[in-house]
């Protein structure tokens, strides 16, 4: 017998976890494949943010792992914005088979907007930031040419 499985819960788990796939684990178990995969590029940047703060900002492999963590941390906060949108009946026909419709409330819709938030906030300053690396790359490789 399937368990209930709350629009609002993983909408929170999503946008609080999801980098590291706690919403899939919640909707499909353990089973799911790409759940377990969410770890690795989480991981991996914070390896770039550890190394950014043990090495300084001229650690390449910092600039190459830390934008995983800031898409990671997007992903999540674009699941949460999906799952919190979708209409209630979707949402239990998909889900909950079988059950009454189950009417939501404000829940979701917090979730939501602190989505909106977390994910503008993280896919910005992962654009700046690589962004900024590039930039400071090419100016560094064309001071060596003319050198």
């Amino acid at each position: 017998m399937a368990y209930y499985k709350s629009k609002t819960v993983v909408t929170w788990l999503a946008l609080l976890g999801g980098s590291l796939g706690l919403h899939r684990l919640y909707l499909a178990g353990r089973r799911d494949v790409l759940a377990w995969l969410h770890p690795l590029p989480t991981l991996a940047g914070l390896v770039g943010v550890h190394r950014m703060l043990d090495l300084g900002q001229d650690d390449r492999l910092a600039w190459l792992l830390l934008p995983l963590l800031g898409l990671m941390l997007a992903q999540a906060a674009l699941c949460a914005i999906v799952y919190g949108l979708t209409p209630d009946e979707r949402w239990d026909a998909r889900h909950n088979a079988g059950a009454p419709v189950h009417a939501t409330g404000w829940g979701p819709v917090l979730g939501v907007i602190a989505a909106l938030v977390v994910g503008a906030i993280a896919l910005m300053a992962t654009i700046a930031f690589s962004g900024q690396r590039y930039f400071e790359w090419q100016v560094d490789e064309a001071r060596k040419i003319s050198q």
